[in-house]
């Protein structure tokens, strides 16, 4: 994905000083707008900080230039490497399932283009992503440092094995599909925390949440979905 242009920041007067808010800008803000109204709003997507972030973050600046006119349209978008940016339904779904508190350390694995990683950044503390391809590992970090994302920070890995070296987590998102849960990442999961991974086959999976609570692991599904698959030595055995 070849890198966009600087989009310009916007600067707000709070309590007396120059604040900036990461990744604003004005330039497509009606899309925005009309995307979080008919996409997620008439789903049922309540929360309405997700609902902010999603109107904050400039989606078409994470998507290659020739895709940018679809950019706000109701579904996934090719990202190069067979990768893809996820249908912005489903990363509001994710996110607002994952419930991330403006004190939280949240691990993203699969950062794709960064857009997810930009808006869990928007309502989270911290935000480590990992990424298995290195190309969209760099590109993602670039644009992220570009729209002036400091709270973010990408790494080249495999997302199965997560990052255990910064866990705990109190938040894990996992945008590619999984054979099952990967046992890594629950061992990287915080008390009180939450992890939202697709799970099932190569073609539709189950939006699958685990919360680790003080007397162990519970786990229930949120619906069907679909995404492309981890890649990496553990995720699908030769063959799906």
């Amino acid at each position: 994905m070849s890198t966009a242009r600087a989009a310009p920041l916007v600067w707000l007067l709070i309590g007396g000083s120059l604040a900036c808010e990461p990744g604003t800008t004005t330039e497509r803000a009606a899309e925005r707008t009309r995307m979080v109204r008919t996409q997620l709003e008439a789903r049922g997507v309540r929360d309405e900080r997700v609902l902010e972030a999603m109107r904050a973050v400039p989606r078409h600046l994470f998507v290659p230039e020739d895709q940018r006119e679809a950019a706000y349209e109701d579904g996934p978008l090719p990202i190069g490497h067979g990768q893809t940016i996820s249908q912005p339904y489903i990363v509001a779904v994710m996110t607002e399932l994952l419930a991330p508190g403006p004190d939280d350390v949240v691990l993203d694995v699969g950062t794709g283009s960064g857009y997810q990683a930009a808006v869990l950044a928007r309502l989270a503390k911290r935000v480590y992503s990992i990424e298995i391809v290195p190309e969209l590992a760099q590109s993602a970090r670039e644009q992220l440092e570009t729209l002036g994302y400091t709270n973010v920070e990408v790494f080249t890995g495999d997302g199965w094995a997560g990052l255990p070296k910064l866990a705990p987590f109190d938040g894990i998102l996992v945008a590619a599909a999984a054979p099952d849960v990967p046992a890594p990442l629950l061992a990287q999961l915080a008390v009180g925390g939450r992890l939202a991974v697709p799970v099932g086959g190569l073609g539709i999976q189950m939006l699958t949440l685990v919360e680790r609570t003080d007397t162990g692991l519970e786990r229930w599904t949120e619906g069907g979905c679909r995404f492309v698959p981890l890649i990496g030595r553990h995720a699908f055995p030769e063959g799906g």
